[in-house]
């Protein structure tokens, strides 16, 4: 397969990370999305809700209550395996969203400056197949076709979520996703699809995928465990640090609203007071917190700031 090469616009990429027992997460930012983008994903976490929570500002939002979200993958290496977590928009692709539509970011220059070059990744970890998940899945190939970015690499996601889309009626903006964001690496012969047990399913030593079910119907979280540290990647379970303290809250594209909260709440209690490090996947910098009980009885996100960023790989 054809291995991908790119030019450097731009100096040495600072690539933020934390660290997790003997682990180094990173986060390889794509583009920070549109002020308006929370109004439409979240439309019930208003600035008056926003104002009830004081720890959201000026991070998670601005100071008129204007969530602030982005768009980034995770990646790092567990049990001898190179791994990204999720793969964001993507370049050059046609997509009815104008603020996703034909891309022209350093993903690539980023995701190489971390230590995870395309050829070199051996998993990518998908937490559902939604637009903004699935983007950097492929590229476009010098004959035009969409290959797979990472040719080396097994991508994986849970089997429902392959089976809920085969059946689903979509409307052709989807349609042109998968055709330019799955079928490819299936075609490839590269999708992998795995069953999930309600207690998760370990794939690595120290990496687990958990069903978190909801905003689609396989959706998965990924949970990292080392030397009795312990991190949780929420996809889509959790959009937004609002969340926590308002989990009734629920997404524009959740497949099924009620379902997402009953998982996020379950979430949000299984983490609360345990050190965990939870990292949205959709949350702005810092990114990164541990879930502590609030005083009115809900939760909220005491932010973890990434070590000092440094250009460069592990």
């Amino acid at each position: 397969m054809q291995s991908i090469s790119f030019k450097s616009t731009e100096g040495p990429t600072a690539i933020p990370s934390w660290q997790v027992g003997d682990l180094t997460l990173h986060r390889v930012d794509e583009i920070p999305l549109p002020p308006a983008t929370g109004n439409w994903l979240l439309p019930d976490a208003t600035p008056q809700v926003v104002a009830r929570h004081d720890w959201l500002r000026p991070d998670f939002a601005d100071h008129e209550g204007v969530l602030r979200l982005a768009s980034h993958s995770f990646a790092f290496s567990a049990g001898g395996l190179r791994v990204v977590v999720d793969t964001g928009i993507g370049n050059g692709k046609t997509r009815a969203n104008p603020a996703w539509h034909d891309l022209r970011t350093d993903y690539l220059q980023r995701l190489t400056a971390a230590g995870f070059p395309p050829d070199a990744v051996d998993l990518v970890i998908l937490t559902h197949l939604h637009t903004d998940h699935v983007g950097w899945n492929t590229h476009r190939a010098a004959d035009g076709t969409w290959a797979p970015t990472f040719p080396n690499a097994r991508y994986l996601t849970s089997h429902a979520e392959r089976e809920f889309w085969a059946g689903y009626a979509m409307d052709e903006a989807r349609a042109q996703m998968f055709r330019d964001s799955v079928q490819p690496v299936e075609e490839a012969g590269l999708l992998d699809l795995v069953h999930l047990p309600d207690e998760g399913l370990e794939v690595a030593p120290g990496l687990r995928l958990l069903p978190t079910p909801g905003h689609t119907p396989g959706h998965l979280a990924v949970r990292l465990d080392s030397r009795g540290a312990s991190a949780l990647i929420t996809g889509d379970c959790v959009h937004h640090p609002v969340q926590l303290p308002e989990p009734g809250i629920t997404s524009c594209a959740d497949i099924d609203p009620a379902q997402a909260g009953t998982t996020r709440r379950a979430l949000l209690a299984a983490l609360v007071g345990t050190g965990t490090l939870v990292l949205g996947t959709h949350f702005p910098p810092p990114t990164a917190g541990q879930v502590s009980g609030d005083a009115d009885g809900g939760y909220r996100l005491v932010p973890v700031h990434p070590n000092p960023p440094a250009a460069g790989a592990d």
